[in-house]
């Protein structure tokens, strides 16, 4: 399976045909009736795309099973914990029933359900879940333990697909807002939000824009934080591409004392997309400080006063480099990497944004 994987991500395709294609090749060995996946932001673990496949559910569902109730299996704590994967039927002794989440679905027709975190390098870059109807027999250990075992294959070819280049016009409508009350209904959305909701991947797409489940995790996250514990309003955040390649910064805020919240969205800064182009290449952080040191023209010996470290340890981040990004030489790593995609956004920010500019903090 990990050879498949291996060669599914060989053929360079966008997350969302690789994970069809995953889930196709897993299914005669893990069966299942129905799935969904989703991406996620490594640094605050909110979703930033999603895919459901003969399962349907709400982004105010989704938002308030995974960021507000307890419940087993919780993507981010099977990530956080090392478990990667679990299924309910399992993790509740037989119990279906002790599952919030299970509670919820039992008119869907639904029984067992396998999820799994896509952890590459200890970084949490998406979540899958695999179904079965309620006449079906359960997920076993083993099957639990297969999934396990590929969640670094699957993550590894899901983290290429962020850094692929995407093709289409770059499109800049301002800043766009959902404005949501007390029980995360929501009260307005503006024409911005609006079309920048129409770009994001969620498949299918929600029936109205403020329901999308990528706004309605920020929106949950929100809600639930502390007064008081969040003051510079870091862990409501989400860095999403959209279709067209441009790279969005979702973020949401009380307003007020009397529980609503609002969710801005607007282009993100340089700052805001550094940390998850680096994850995005595998780069270490190390590596990430060398790549910008090439990306303003400097030669071996200033990298590598710069940067403390002798000229020999400069060239083997380098060759490093090369072999994670796909060039040959300093002017491919500069011109067809950073230059045509990312090369303003890699720019040193005078002041890091805490929470944002930090590796695995999930």
């Amino acid at each position: 399976m990990r050879a498949e994987i291996a060669r599914i991500d060989a053929s360079r395709l966008n997350w969302v045909d690789f994970t069809a294609d995953v889930a196709e090749a897993v299914r005669p060995f893990i069966p299942f009736d129905a799935y969904c996946w989703h991406t996620v932001d490594p640094g605050t673990i909110l979703f930033t795309g999603t895919v459901n496949r003969d399962v349907g559910c709400s982004g105010s569902w989704l938002a308030h099973h995974e960021y507000v109730v307890d419940d087993v299996n919780k993507w981010s704590f099977l990530a956080n914990s090392g478990r990667i994967a679990g299924a309910i039927s399992i993790d509740t002794h037989g119990d279906l029933t002790r599952s919030a989440r299970h509670r919820s679905q039992q008119g869907h027709g639904f029984g067992d359900e396998l999820r799994v975190s896509l952890v590459a390098d200890g970084i949490y870059w998406g979540a899958a879940a695999f179904l079965r109807h309620a006449d079906q027999p359960w997920f076993t250990e083993a099957e639990v333990a297969a999934l396990a075992a590929l969640s670094s294959s699957i993550a590894t070819g899901l983290r290429r697909t962020i850094a692929a280049s995407l093709s289409g016009p770059r499109v800049d409508w301002g800043p766009g807002v959902v404005v949501f009350d007390a029980d995360g209904n929501a009260e307005s959305t503006s024409a911005a939000a609006e079309r920048w909701i129409g770009e994001l991947v969620e498949d299918p797409a929600p029936d109205v824009p403020s329901s999308s489940k990528i706004v309605q995790s920020v929106a949950a996250r929100a809600r639930v934080i502390p007064p008081g514990t969040d003051p510079l309003e870091l862990a409501a955040r989400a860095r999403v591409r959209t279709r067209s390649g441009t790279w969005l910064l979702l973020y949401g805020t009380r307003l007020g004392s009397d529980g609503r919240t609002a969710v801005i969205i607007h282009p993100a800064t340089p700052q805001d997309v550094a940390p998850v182009v680096a994850l995005a290449y595998g780069l270490t952080d190390r590596e990430a400080l060398v790549a910008m040191q090439c990306i303003q023209g400097r030669p071996t010996k200033e990298i590598s006063k710069a940067l403390c470290m002798s000229p020999y340890t400069v060239q083997d981040h380098l060759k490093s480099i090369f072999d994670k990004t796909g060039v040959r030489t300093r002017g491919e790593l500069v011109g067809q990497i950073f230059l045509d995609h990312y090369a303003t956004r890699w720019e040193k920010p005078a002041a890091e944004t805490p929470g944002l500019f930090v590796r695995g903090t999930f």
